[in-house]
């Protein structure tokens, strides 16, 4: 019974089958409403960047000394949002949490989409997006090839490598649902559905390979859920920058987007639940634990940002001092008290139990980790470049416009994916439910 402690104990095959397939139908006039609002935030978020091709990237706040803005702040964030998926799907179904099931599918659909935004943000960044080939190693006349001890480089091996791992994986996991949904299907929907779903019958063979490749992938995806981060965290640890170059900015890069990645599955969860009927199988006790998790990652993201401090004072380095004292008594305070209090003290309040089993208590904290995680991106990498060795070189930054809307756009595009996703794929997983179901019924007899 410890395995049905978070879904429903009555719960049938064919109910998970009805549910999930159920979701599938015909949409509604208010899903269309919310495709074509989401839409319309896409194409104002390209217009801005179509605009940006055409001017020039003077149109952004960027300028010196900060000439990282919010085009690098939403790499990071979308990059940390990433991670979740990772971490739902692949360490705790090692560890056999059986309280992942439900939540695992959306998890890993995040995944994918959020590192798709994030690997377009260093192209708005460059600014001339056509001289990207410059970055690819091929022999040329000209003899310019990349810098491979760049950790900017080191940036397009790991987020390549994670979304092609990422992707595998959510595809790989989804085939018996597909195949499912094809047997159900009729007409040009069935047709879809048998190309996408490769062929799956169910017969032993195909699911001893398919648990032996789900075991490999969330295998090969663990080591990735450390390595991509701490390889975007050298973006800044790397350079001599006063608040950057420090050792733990890998470890604490890492806590933070398993952090926010964690409050964004809450995000999508709960209406999710609310509007096609998941309540039985995404249980309070499954929102539950992933609130518990969100207390452990805030109690290391508020430790980092202890040790940050410890170190700039243990140093008796004047310029660090100078640095992290700004940071929180300087300009940019407003940030910084979002940041501690959003990522680091809010969500102590999940000790309580009876807010951490509280619908509407869940979804406002996770919404509001979300801003302090995107604010805790904005100290560091404003912060870091705006106050730096030289005083005469200190300057403010603010974003345009234009960023404002390139912002406008990746969040309405990660939003208007993953609701094409959710009523055109199954969003939870029909097998892991009824591996749930069967496990319980065994430790019933």
């Amino acid at each position: 019974m410890s395995v049905l402690r978070n879904m429903d104990t009555d719960v049938t095959y064919n109910e998970i089958d009805q549910t999930v397939l159920k979701t599938l139908e015909s949409p509604s006039r208010s899903y269309w409403l919310v495709i074509v609002l989401l839409f319309l935030g896409v194409l104002v978020g390209a217009a801005c960047w179509l605009y940006q091709i055409f001017i020039g990237i003077g149109v952004g706040g960027q300028n010196n000394p900060v000439a990282w803005g919010t085009y690098l702040i939403n790499f990071v964030f979308w990059v940390g949002i990433a991670h979740s998926g990772t971490l739902i799907s692949a360490i705790l179904y090692l560890f056999r949490a059986g309280w992942r099931n439900p939540i695992a599918r959306a998890a890993e659909t995040m995944t994918v989409f959020a590192v798709c935004i994030a690997g377009l943000f260093p192209f708005i960044h460059l600014g001339r997006v056509w001289m990207v080939y410059y970055m690819l190693p091929y022999p040329n006349q000209r003899n310019l090839w990349p810098n491979f001890q760049s950790p900017l480089m080191f940036d397009v091996v790991a987020i390549s490598t994670y979304l092609m791992v990422s992707s595998l994986f959510w595809y790989t996991g989804m085939l018996p649902d597909l195949a499912t949904v094809r047997d159900r299907a009729t007409g040009f929907r069935k047709k879809i559905f048998s190309i996408i779903s490769i062929g799956w019958t169910g017969d032993f063979e195909q699911w001893r390979h398919y648990t032996r490749g789900f075991l490999f992938f969330a295998a090969l995806a663990t080591p990735l859920v450390i390595s991509v981060h701490s390889v975007v965290s050298w973006d800044f640890a790397l350079a001599i920058v006063p608040g950057w170059h420090t050792t733990i900015f890998a470890p604490y890069f890492v806590a933070g987007a398993i952090h926010s990645g964690l409050a964004m599955v809450i995000t999508l969860m709960i209406p999710l639940r609310k509007i096609f009927n998941y309540q039985r199988f995404i249980t309070m006790d499954v929102l539950e634990n992933v609130a518990k998790t969100i207390i452990f990652t805030g109690l290391i993201v508020g430790f980092a940002y202890a040790t940050e401090y410890f170190i700039a004072w243990y140093s008796h380095n004047i310029v660090e001092q100078e640095s992290f004292r700004w940071r929180a008594m300087g300009e940019y305070q407003f940030g910084f008290i979002l940041m501690v209090t959003c990522n680091s003290m809010i969500p102590l309040l999940f000790f309580v139990k009876r807010i951490r089993r509280t619908i509407a208590w869940l979804f406002g904290i996770s919404i509001l980790v979300n801003i302090g995680m995107w604010f805790e991106r904005f100290v560091i990498i404003i912060g870091g470049v705006a106050h730096g060795f030289m005083p005469h070189s200190w300057g403010l930054y603010k974003p345009t416009g234009i960023e404002f809307g390139i912002m406008l756009g990746s969040f309405c595009l990660f939003f208007f994916l993953f609701v094409l996703f959710v009523k055109h794929l199954p969003s939870v997983s029909m097998t892991e439910l009824k591996e749930m179901v069967s496990a319980g019924s065994d430790n019933e007899h």
